[in-house]
Formats: C-alpha cells, structure tokens, sequence
C-alpha cells in the first residue's frame, strides 16, 4: 500500500501521508463490515441451532413411553442433522449386553431387520469407554449419553455424503437426548412405585379391614351368626355390652367390630387385658395417676379410659378385676367420672365399656367374688361367643382359612387338605378353640413338605392342657363327654330353651338328646 501511495504520489502531486490516511479507514471499514457480517450469520446459526434444540426438547416428553420417546427423538434429530441413519443403543436389562432399541432411516426396510439387535463390537467400545468415536465405515459418530458421569446409550449418526464438523452442536443433541432418557426412567420409576404404593395400600386397607371387621369372624353357624345379629343389633348405641365366651374364641374381634359399626368408629379403641396387669396396678392403668402418687411414679400417667374419652374401651377377661377396684369401675359406668390416684380433680370420660370375660359371671356373685351391682351394670347387653367345638361346621372354613393366609405369609402354597384331616380336625374338641386351631394350622403348614397340608391327629394332643386327673389314654370321645356334662351342669341340665344346654352347645335339642345317649350321660337324681 505504501508502495502505491508513492506512485500515486508521483503523478498526481499529493503526499503519501494524506493518500494513507484516506485509504486505511476504509480499509478498515470494509474489514469490520466482513466481520460484522461472519457475526451475524454465527448469530443465526447458533439461534437456529438453540431453536432446533428446543424443538427435540418439547417433542419428547418423560411420560412417554420408552420406545414412544426413542421413535420421536430419533425422527426430529434426523430432520435436525439432515443424517441419512440414526440409531440408540441401550443397555438391556435383562443380560447387561447393549442392543439396539431405536433404527430410523430413509430405508424403512432396514428397521424391520434391525431394531431389537445386538450392538456392534464399535458402539459398545464407545458404550465402554464413555468416548466419541467414528463408526467402523467412518460415515458417521458414535457419541455416548452421558449424565453426570453416568453411562446411559449410545446415540449413533451416520451420513452418506460428507460428515458435518459441528461436534459440538451434536454433543449437545446426544445430552438432551441422555436428559430425555434420563427423565423417562425417573418418571417410569416413579410411576412403578407409585403403583406399587397403590397396590401396597390396597392390600394393608384389606389386611386392616380383614383383622377389624366382619371378614376376619369367618363362619356360618347359627351360634355365630346370632352373635353376629347381635353385634349389629348393639354397635349403633352407647350401651355397655358384656362378651362371654371361651378363651380363644376371639371375643376381641367382636369388640373391635362393635366398635367399627358404631359411631364412635372414629375415636380411639383402648383395650387392656385385666388379667394381665397385677392387681397392684391395675388401678393406674384404668385411671391414671399422678407424678408422686407411689414409689415408682416418676411422672404423670394417663389412664385408659381418659385415652378412650369419645371412643370405646374395651376390658378383657374383666372377672379379674379385685373387689377393691370394683366400685370405682363402677362409678365411671354410673357417673361416667374418676380420680387419678394422687389427684383430687375429677375428670370426666364419655368412653363406651366394652367388657369380655371366660367366667361365669353369675357364678361370681354368688360366690361373693364379683359385685351384683356391677354385674347388672355391665350385662345390660350380653353376648355369647360359641366355643369352637360349638360350631364345628365352621372348622373346614376356618382351616382353610388359616391355611392360606399362613401359607401366604410363609411364601408357601398349600392347595389341598385331605378329607381324614379335616374329618379329624372336625372331630377334635380344641379346648384352645380357635386360637389352638390356628396355632396348630401355622405349624402343619410349615411342615407340610408339598401343596397338600399335613396334619399330625396324633399330635393335637400335645397342644391341649390336660387336667390333674386327664391320662395319657383319654379318648376324644371322653373328652366330648366331660364337656358336655359340664355344660349341663352350668345350665343345671335345663336342655331346651334359650338359655338351656342345646343352645350353647350350638345343638338342636334332639340332637343334643342323642349325644347324651350315645356317650351315656344321665342326669344324677340329686340334681
């Protein structure tokens, strides 16, 4: 330039200072205006490009399904890089081996034939190594899916013609393709524990429902089903009701279904064994007592029928209770208040008393153990639980019962029970009722080697409790005997009515009549 300047000097007469200073501005000019021009059309580029990505970004959705999602990613990165061959290898679950979910090409055919292969050696070089690689033709990339240092797939790009420089942009394809991927898995293993959750709290509802209802007290005996009747008969009122009935006869699932059916359903059922707590403090869990009250009592204790205030307290085997204690049960039967021990302050309580108990009340009184007035006071509604030798119809349902939901429990299958076993379980007495029935059902089941349960008869005799007198060589038949000579004589061998022996055997009164000559059972005269 300097050069030209000093022949343009020559002729014309000017200096070559001042043809510099003209020229150099514009060539500067027309350099920026080139530069300003490369700048706008990266801008565009790189706008289109962020536009493209956005476009596959709102085209695949994590609630799609997998394969859903692969086809329409693969169809808009196709349009996006104008590929002739687009293809997303993932690993398989089932073996750890890569294989191709996703083939999307101009030759339709193609597809058929190769979606669901193996990887080649080359992708699962590039799965292996986190690392982009040409394909083994040297057509097209093999680019890995990576998120946060995590392997995902392998997106596979080919072309035919010449292969496009623009790595970056195709990296940032292959991370919003892993994104997607990503966000599909999470989604689906959302959805998998969401369902299994559903299915989880489904099946807790029914064990709930199952173990507090009706479903759980499972016969069809008429024993059962008249204090079912009565069960509906009471529930919908406040009134006290008495339970009687054998140990193990499930006199709690009664309570708990008088209480689910009443109104107070939504309150708290409190329960307490009275025959479990020493008598000494007993009194503090039926009432309370304060900090101090006696050696021990390091602080406030609250009683089970202040946690029961609204809802329904339920006292088992009740005939335990000390005469001492007797009239402060009482009183919260009548006034409906107490006092904790080492308080002055009355407290008021709307609990509803549900009472059970395997005694002979009546017999109580008598013998002067049990208050009369109390007694009155609790049997304003008395129900009575067979004994399951009482209804022996309901066994099989029961076994079967039992059978299942142990087995269920044990991840065990038992499909049958043979016509001798359950003929024998029919026969047995279960002294235990249906406490020993299930406790001998849980231990058939965890021996039975096969689908068919396996009973020891031979056994059953282990599980009882017998008697000072019993010997080794009691027959069920004797054991039949003694039980219903003992019901004669509690009903003072009144056989027929409601309240009489056939009633509480569960038997008709003929019936009952036949046994009694079968096994040879004759009222003495003094009685």
């Amino acid at each position: 330039m300097a050069h030209a300047a000093i022949a343009f000097t020559d002729q014309g007469g000017f200096t070559g200072e001042s043809i510099t200073n003209i020229i150099c501005p514009a060539v500067d000019h027309g350099s920026n205006f080139e530069q300003l021009r490369f700048m706008q059309e990266d801008l565009k580029a790189e706008k289109d490009r962020l536009q493209l990505l956005l476009n596959l970004a709102t085209q695949v959705s994590p609630d799609m399904d997998l394969q859903q999602l692969l086809r329409t990613a693969s169809a808009t990165i196709r349009c996006m890089t104008q590929c002739d061959l687009i293809a997303i290898h993932l690993p398989d679950k089932g073996n750890s081996s890569l294989r191709l979910f996703t083939f999307d090409t101009c030759n339709d055919g193609d597809q058929a034939v190769r979606q669901g292969d193996n990887s080649g050696e080359t992708a699962c070089e590039a799965f292996r190594t986190k690392r982009l690689m040409l394909t083994r033709e040297g057509t097209g990339y093999l680019m890995p899916l990576l998120r946060c240092s995590r392997i995902l797939g392998v997106l596979e790009l080919n072309w035919r013609k010449e292969l496009p420089r623009e790595i970056d942009f195709l990296k940032q394809i292959a991370d919003q393709v892993a994104m997607a991927i990503e966000n599909a898995f999470a989604f689906a293993e959302v959805r998998q524990l969401k369902e299994q959750l559903s299915r989880e709290k489904l099946y807790l509802e029914d064990e709930i429902r199952s173990e507090h209802g009706f479903e759980e007290i499972l016969g069809r005996s008429s024993g059962i089903r008249a204090a079912l009747r009565n069960v509906e008969l009471v529930a919908p009122t406040d009134s006290t009701v008495l339970i009687c009935g054998e140990t193990g006869t499930g006199k709690e699932l009664i309570a708990r279904a008088i209480h689910e059916r009443s109104p107070r359903s939504s309150k708290p059922f409190v329960k307490l064994n009275c025959a479990a707590i020493p008598t000494g403090l007993l009194e503090s869990e039926l009432f309370g007592h304060e900090k101090g009250a006696y050696t021990g009592a390091i602080m406030q204790r609250i009683g089970r029928f202040e946690l029961a205030n609204h809802g329904s307290a339920f006292l088992d085997e009740i005939g335990e209770i000390s005469l001492e204690l007797q009239p402060k049960l009482l009183r919260v039967l009548q006034e409906r208040e107490f006092e904790r021990l080492g308080s002055a302050r009355t407290i008021k309580t709307d609990a509803r008393l549900i009472a059970a108990t395997n005694r002979n009340l009546a017999a109580c009184v008598q013998e002067g153990i049990f208050r009369a007035d109390l007694f009155y006071r609790l049997n304003i509604f008395p129900i009575h639980v067979p004994a399951l030798r009482e209804r022996r119809e309901d066994i099989p349902l029961l076994v079967r019962h039992f059978a299942q939901q142990c087995a269920r429990r044990m991840n065990r299958t038992i499909d049958a029970i043979s016509s001798e076993t359950m003929e024998a379980l029919v026969r047995y007495p279960w002294p235990g009722n249906i406490r020993e029935l299930q406790n001998v059902i849980e231990r058939s089941v965890i021996l039975s080697p096969g689908p068919v349960l396996r009973v020891s008869i031979a056994a059953l005799a282990s599980h009882c409790i017998p008697d000072q007198e019993e010997t080794s060589g009691r027959t069920l038949k004797a054991a039949e005997r003694e039980h219903i000579i003992s019901i004669l004589k509690e009903t003072k061998w009144v056989v027929a009515g409601p309240q009489g022996a056939a009633a509480r055997l569960g038997m008709k009164r003929s019936t009952l009549q036949f046994q009694m000559k079968r096994l040879g059972i004759v009222r003495p005269w003094k009685q």
